[in-house]
């Protein structure tokens, strides 16, 4: 168990000199990323972490470099990023296996080299090529985010060998965030191969039975990591009891708003809180509940909220 709760947390310690019994102001961290993961790690704080999911997609192309430079300059904290490989083993950004959605070519990426993917533009959301826009590799992107964000790869696990050896080249380990459903000795037996690790973080959709197994082996087990990513499709104790026991732990709990099922049905999402009279009546209902992270496809929207209350500062 032990072993267990150090390889979860291991990552943490890169940046968590910054203790959660020791408050500090912001001058006082290095820079953005380690007060970001400061505020993650301290049981108390009341700051609400907000994860961009694929970057600022509304008005650059999705998973691009602008995309990120946009929500950082929003404030985001976190920048969520898709990751294939191509033929010839760069790690890229790119959400599909193809590169048709998202450029003007078109084929898996498994099948193109990086130099046949640089022939390409991106695309925006609304299928309008650009003009100079190119895929980003991995590395581009963990460089822009480097000391000023924190970094979720997504799509991601295949290449944790490679995205850690990335990362620790890069200086950027303790910023990177995976998540995944695996239970602890893969985990575990997959991370003990690595002298440091990424952060980690389980997945729990605690209305369908692996879900419940694997917070069951979580909570049985006494492994508390830094925080869970909490998916359910309807209200009820199962939801109300999962949060409950996450934050008795010290633990803090993530969830996603990009469309309903992953957060409790129709109505409880951003487009809902975009049309709501007031956002408070969608996203305060997630602050009441004990949430402090939320992964959003509406950044701007949420961030002004939270500082309209005093939970973004």
């Amino acid at each position: 168990m032990r072993k267990a709760l150090y390889i979860l947390m291991s990552a943490a310690a890169v940046l968590a000199a910054v203790s959660c019994t020791s408050k500090k102001s912001e001058q006082q961290y290095a820079n953005r990323a380690e007060k970001i993961l400061a505020e993650i790690n301290d049981p108390e704080s009341d700051y609400v972490v907000v994860i961009s999911h694929r970057g600022d997609w509304r008005n650059y192309p999705e998973n691009s470099i602008p995309a990120i430079e946009s929500v950082i300059r929003m404030g985001v904290d976190m920048m969520e990023l898709d990751v294939k490989m191509t033929k010839d083993s760069v790690l890229i950004l790119m959400h599909d296996k193809t590169i048709d959605r998202m450029t003007t070519g078109k084929g898996l990426v498994s099948d193109i080299t990086y130099d046949s993917l640089m022939t390409f533009n991106m695309k925006r959301a609304h299928n309008v090529a650009t003009d100079t826009i190119k895929v980003p590799t991995l590395r581009e992107a963990l460089l822009c985010c480097k000391d000023r964000i924190l970094v979720n790869v997504d799509h991601a696990y295949p290449y944790y060998k490679e995205i850690v050896e990335l990362a620790d080249e890069l200086g950027v380990t303790g910023q990177v965030l995976m998540k995944g459903k695996s239970n602890l000795d893969k985990v575990n037996e997959d991370m003990s191969k690595h002298e440091n690790n990424l952060l980690y973080m389980p997945i729990i959709d605690i209305n369908k039975p692996k879900g419940k197994a694997l917070f069951a082996e979580y909570q049985d087990r006494g492994v508390v990591p830094m925080a869970y990513e909490v998916c359910w499709q309807y209200p009820g104790e199962e939801i109300d009891s999962c949060v409950a026991k996450i934050l008795e732990t010290g633990s803090k709990a993530w969830v996603n708003t990009l469309w309903p099922s992953l957060c409790g049905g129709y109505g409880n999402d951003d487009d809902a809180a975009f049309d709501a009279a007031d956002p408070a009546d969608v996203y305060g209902q997630y602050l009441d509940m004990g949430f402090s992270m939320i992964q959003t496809d509406r950044p701007e929207l949420l961030i002004n909220y939270l500082r309209s209350v005093g939970r973004h500062d």
